[in-house]
């Protein structure tokens, strides 16, 4: 199923626009929340829906290894197992696997779980498999993440090896692709583009996942060691080469300086741990920047978490309660801090899909800046 994208505004190269799929619609530029073991860390779906978040990612690593996905499918799917009616994109494990330090071969990689030590193999074609199991809209190949700084014949090697996957991994999607529909599932499945921070294997990868012809397009890789001032000419340089008219996702970031770098470089779909990990350590977004709702700033400070936050948490809990609720261990804080960072860098991306159609992203871009650069 080739995703497309239907552009309502462009400014400079931001833009902002629709992705529909099956299930609905998604509006761009989007941020997705991850939900590692099938929900994000301290919420529900009724959460997520409450908060208006169309899609949200899930995690085939650990979703593979529990419950597994056999066990996932014959529950009816992710959507049903989880109850939640919005999308959702599992990414294809491969970061996990590698930040595990696997052995790999041409035929995939061989790694032990994280929860018992027994060993299993992930292969390109098994990666498909797996994640058209688990149900989700959207499924991504696996691919080769190299960690940041690497001498450039590991860069090489991953992009060689990424290409090879890649080829593969698609002859596999399709292959399978009577079988999903059958069983009522029309899956979408994106291509990676990897390459460091070299400009020229940028180029080269993303032309060469193109060619492959995907649903859509995922620039993978980056935010895994380089500074932003390193990542962004990356980007810019795989951009270059994907199609205008295909989602284009920048996966793994979701810090909002590098968020609202990349809107201006034209990519539409983000994701990234940061809202719901820094909720679990008392780290809160905000306006005027981060929050340490622990410091005894606040111990008696009886104002909402961000006077401009729209969010049920700011509408009725003080920093003062929240800052006790996390300061005596209180599952409720992780929660309630959840549930505002997810809603507040939500809302962030909101604003910047306003500020395109009404031709005023740079401003936006450089009030963001002014706080979080």
């Amino acid at each position: 199923m080739k995703l497309t994208i239907d552009l309502a505004a462009t400014d400079g190269a931001a833009r902002t626009g629709t992705i529909r799929t099956p299930r609905g619609t998604l509006p761009t530029p989007l941020f997705m929340p991850v939900g590692t073991r099938g929900a994000v860390k301290a919420l529900s779906s009724v959460d997520l829906a409450d908060l208006g978040v169309p899609l949200q990612l899930a995690n085939t690593y650990h979703l593979m290894l529990r419950p597994g996905a056999d066990l996932i499918a014959d529950l009816g799917g992710i959507h049903r197992f989880e109850a939640w009616d919005g999308h959702v994109l599992t990414d294809s494990g491969g970061f996990q696997i590698f930040s595990l330090e696997p052995k790999v071969t041409d035929e995939g990689a061989r790694f032990r779980s994280t929860y018992d030590g027994s060993l299993h193999d992930l292969s390109p074609e098994g990666a498909a498999e797996v994640q058209s199991r688990i149900g989700a809209d959207i499924q991504m190949v696996l691919d080769v993440c190299p960690p940041l700084p690497s001498p450039e014949g590991v860069i090489r090697a991953a992009v060689e090896r990424t290409a090879a996957w890649a080829r593969r991994g698609r002859a596999a999607f399709l292959a399978g692709a009577e079988a999903r529909l059958a069983a009522g599932l029309d899956q979408a499945q994106f291509g990676i583009a990897q390459g460091g921070v070299d400009l020229a294997m940028r180029a080269e990868s993303a032309e060469r996942t193109v060619a492959l012809d995907f649903d859509g397009y995922a620039v993978g890789g980056l935010s895994v060691g380089e500074t932003r001032a390193e990542m962004l000419p990356a980007l810019a340089a795989a951009i270059e080469h994907l199609p205008a008219d295909q989602p284009r996702y920048l996966m793994g970031v979701g810090d909002p300086a590098s968020l609202v770098e990349a809107v201006g470089l034209g990519v539409d779909l983000f994701d990234c741990v940061l809202p719901s990990r820094h909720a679990r350590h008392g780290t809160i977004l905000t306006t005027a920047g981060k929050v340490m709702i622990k410091n005894k700033a606040y111990e008696r400070d009886d104002g909402p978490l961000d006077p401009d936050c729209p969010c049920p948490v700011c509408a009725r809990w003080s920093r003062a309660y929240l800052r006790h609720l996390h300061r005596v261990g209180e599952p409720t804080a992780a929660r309630l801090l959840t549930i505002h960072n997810v809603a507040w860098l939500s809302n962030l991306v909101a604003g910047l899909r306003a500020a395109i159609a009404e031709g005023r992203f740079d401003a936006a871009r450089r009030a963001v800046l002014d706080v979080w650069g």
